[in-house]
């Protein structure tokens, strides 16, 4: 926007007197409320059957109704009752972000300051309207503390100094200016809706409004979230479960048909076998092992989990990029040392800022006090009030010094002067070369990341001077910009960023688990790689969000400055495209594209409300280490998943196909459809207690994620080798016990295998958990326990009346003397098996 100002004026049709009424009410009309943009509101009714298209829900729906055609009514109410579940919890999830969208409204309510004619020929008066009323070619008027209400070009200004904090993240106030000719590259002459007004006074007229705002491009919170990484792993599996539960009934039947000619007689028993290949228990497994986590997290470290499916996101993020102010740092600046003209420490330095900045405080009036100022008398201690105060000029962005005189011995007063350096050391009597060695260690300091204040002073004769306040002394004038020259320079004071407490022990421990930590932020690149190595932490690349998308993301920390809310969310997405489990910690509302954008987002406790309504983590207490916590937590809980998974799919897709290959090699059925059906049971029932286990503490040092080739890979590889040892079982009834015509004996068959499944899959729970191994000596614990359980039904269900209902009979002991043979080969080679896997994937 590089117009002079009577050239947009004249483009908005509008001039320095303000819109009429009437042109107002039409541009309204015409353009709508200046208010951000929102969707409608869908139904709670239309959200739970959009929840119907995710793959997990549909695994669960199939499941159900497959289980309603058996007549299996108890199984088909839970899993329905489980959709049901799964759509409501997706439903809340949207009510939350449409409640996002109105806290980011309401950082823009109120109203503003215009001014309005009731006609053309009538004189504009000044107004307090509405904010959501303000239309392009309004012209406001801006002071101290007031919010900026739409986007604006200034048409005057007056020592205008903004805070942009909603749109770049940054505390430090930036001073504004009115341009007839602006630099096309800057925006000194804009003032950007979201802004607030830290001094100074202007007068502009309205670019834009409401959607078109740069405030409202850069918080447009999205309709939907993409998928999170929990969302795609299980998503990965799902698909393909529906597609072999799909493909397992027709299989079976053409089969049966071709080679038997009993296909529809078959189709009970095909449906159960569908049934049987899908983990009916993993809603429920999951739930509980996140809610466990949740919880836990909560009570001890004060961790809230908003998403449940968030704990298992961050047990699998492998890239936590956070925002610099507010999350690492305070928000607020510390003195980090003062340094005479020679670059050696001078206490006197700060000794002399710390009095102007205290009387510069108290004679100034100022609506806000400046945060270098509190940071000067915080270190300095009670400084000033041993002087009396006479004068003082603030900061003006112009001058970009700050001015205070106090009274001296002898008839003589001093003037102390600070600012910036360059501003100071002009007005300082130094030779050139002097003031050019200066300059560079000014610039030293700056270029180490640390903030940068000049101090000078000057003695003033008694007479030169009268209060601020207009009270004469020895009544000649009073202090005036111009009593800034001749100044002897004094030193420098720099600052730093406050660190946030636990934040260096919290990166410590993330680099400790494996996640890489990038620094995003609207500051200067010095001022965030200093923090950083404040924090211990040294970046493997600085760059700027300028430089486009850079090379590819450092296996180590980075930085990235300059950052706008886009630049972090675009960031974040390209992190997430590349493959990355991707969090992200900020706590401003600048923030919010790249909370949403991440595949976990988490704020801390000091956070604006719409960046904590947009957050799935919020970190009650201000120490940043219950992080790590929450990353243990979510290992902890993914471990206990991935472990369920790998045992019930591993296990249920061997007894498939040994199933299969029996039912077209046996005359009859390999087992009934009701003896499938209880046997399920009773292992999903044993499942329940991965909910509860502890993984070893190997499972929790790399970042967990369920991803899907290499998952399905593992699954089938043991699921083979469960078959064969289903298979083998076979082959001892066919021939160890009663020779070729054991197999007709229906009853034996049926009760001999459904014992080897479950010991099978008893051994399977213990010996395919998250990094756990039986010769390690660890006591049973709920899965050791629940195994051994299973094992027990499996040789004793059999010999009841139970049994006898199900069509089982008791087995000889000859039976299970083999059966432990093939059972000790079976826990063999699955050990074998788990070991070498397990040493690939290290």
């Amino acid at each position: 926007m590089t117009d002079t100002p009577l050239a947009l004026l004249r483009r908005l049709e509008t001039g320095p007197r303000g819109l009429t009424d009437d042109a107002a009410a039409a541009r309204l009309a015409a353009l709508g409320e200046n208010t951000p943009p929102g969707a409608r509101t869908p139904s709670w009714a239309r959200r739970c059957v959009r929840g119907l298209s995710d793959p997990f829900t549909t695994v669960l729906l199939a499941l159900g109704l497959v289980s309603a055609f058996v007549a299996s009514w108890g199984t088909a109410a839970v899993i329905l009752g489980l959709v049901a579940v799964s759509c409501a919890l997706r439903a809340a999830g949207e009510r939350r972000a449409d409640r996002s969208l109105a806290a980011l409204r309401a950082l823009a309510a109120g109203t503003a300051t215009v001014l309005r004619r009731a006609d053309d020929g009538a004189e504009p008066c000044a107004r307090e309207v509405p904010v959501a009323d303000l239309v392009p070619g309004d012209v406001v008027r801006l002071g101290p503390g007031d919010l900026v209400p739409a986007d604006v070009r200034l048409l005057r200004a007056r020592g205008l100094t903004v805070r942009e904090a909603a749109l770049t993240g940054e505390s430090a106030p930036v001073p504004k200016a009115a341009a007839d000719v602006p630099d096309p590259l800057a925006e000194s002459h804009l003032c950007f809706q979201g802004s607030d007004v830290v001094a100074g006074s202007t007068t502009a007229v309205v670019v834009a409004t409401g959607a078109h705002t740069r405030f409202a491009g850069a918080h447009r919170v999205p309709g939907r979230r993409g998928p999170s990484a929990f969302d795609r792993s299980v998503h990965g599996i799902s698909w393909v479960l529906v597609r072999f539960m799909l493909l397992t009934p027709p299989l079976v039947l053409m089969a049966s048909a071709v080679l038997s000619g009993r296909g529809p007689q078959t189709l009970p028993f095909a449906v159960a076998v569908a049934v049987g290949l899908t983990p009916e228990m993993l809603p429920v497994i999951v739930t509980t092992c996140l809610a466990r986590g949740a919880a836990l997290l909560a009570r001890t470290h004060r961790v809230v989990v908003r998403r449940l499916p968030a704990l298992h996101d961050l047990g699998a993020i492998d890239v936590l990029c956070v925002d610099k102010t507010g999350t690492l740092t305070e928000d607020r600046p510390v003195v980090a040392r003062s340094l005479g003209p020679d670059g050696r420490p001078d206490p006197d330095v700060l000794r002399w800022a710390a009095v102007g900045a205290w009387w510069t405080l108290q004679l100034a009036e100022l609506p806000a006090p400046d945060a270098l100022d509190e940071a000067l008398l915080t270190a300095a201690g009670l400084v000033g009030e041993e002087y009396d105060g006479l004068a003082a000029l603030p900061f003006d962005p112009a001058r970009r010094t700050a001015t205070a005189v106090v009274a001296g011995p002898l008839g003589r007063h001093v003037l102390v002067t600070k600012g910036a350096a360059e501003a100071v050391l002009e007005r300082c009597e130094l030779p050139d070369a002097e003031r050019r060695r200066l300059l560079a260690l000014a610039a030293r300091e700056a270029d180490a990341g640390l903030r940068v204040l000049a101090v000078a002073t000057a003695e003033l004769p008694h007479s030169r001077l009268r209060t601020s306040r207009g009270t004469p002394i020895a009544g000649i004038r009073p202090c005036t910009p111009a009593d800034e020259h001749g100044l002897t320079y004094r030193g420098l004071v720099t600052f730093r960023d406050d660190l946030a407490p636990g934040a260096a022990e919290a990166l410590r421990t993330l680099t400790g688990l494996g996640v890489t930590v990038h620094v995003l932020t609207g500051d200067h690149p010095g001022t965030a790689v200093r923090v950083c190595r404040d924090l211990g932490l040294e970046p493997e690349q600085v760059r700027t969000a300028a430089d486009g998308a850079g090379p590819a993301v450092p296996a180590r920390s980075s930085v990235v400055a300059r950052c706008t809310p886009e630049d972090k969310a675009r960031i974040v997405a390209g992190l997430r495209a590349s493959g990355h489990t991707v969090g992200f910690l900020g706590d401003g509302a600048n923030d919010v594209p790249a909370l949403l954008a991440a595949d976990v987002g988490l704020a801390p406790r000091g956070a604006v409300d719409v960046a904590r309504e947009s957050a799935d983590v919020v970190l009650a207490d201000k120490d940043l280490t219950a992080i790590g916590y929450a990353v243990g937590a979510g290992r902890h809980s993914s471990a206990n998943i991935a472990s369920y998974l790998r045992v019930t799919l591993s296990s249920n897709l061997g007894n498939v196909i040994a199933m299969l290959a029996a039912g077209l090699l046996l005359p009859f059925l390999p087992m009934l459809p009701a003896q499938v059906l209880a046997q399920n049971l009773c292992f999903d029932a044993s499942q329940l207690a991965f909910a509860h286990d502890r993984p070893d503490a190997r499972a929790l040092h790399r970042p967990t994620v369920l991803r899907p080739p290499s998952f399905l890979r593992f699954i089938a590889g043991f699921g083979v080798l469960n078959a064969i040892a289903d298979l083998a079982t076979f082959g001892v009834l066919a021939f160890a016990l009663r020779g070729p015509d054991a197999v007709d004996d229906e009853a034996l068959f049926h009760s001999a295998w459904f014992t080897e499944n479950l010991l099978t899959q008893a051994l399977v729970m213990l010996l395919l958990r998250s990094g756990r191994h039986v010769a390690e000596g660890r006591r049973p614990g709920p899965v050791g326990w629940s195994a051994a359980g299973l094992a027990a039904i499996g040789v004793l269900l059999p010999l009841s009346p139970l049994g006898a209902a199900l069509g089982m009979t008791a087995l000889p002991a000859t039976y299970h003397l083999l059966l432990a043979a093939v059972l000790g080969l079976y826990a063999l080679a699955l050990t074998a098996a788990k070991t070498r896997h397990d040493r690939r994937q290290r």
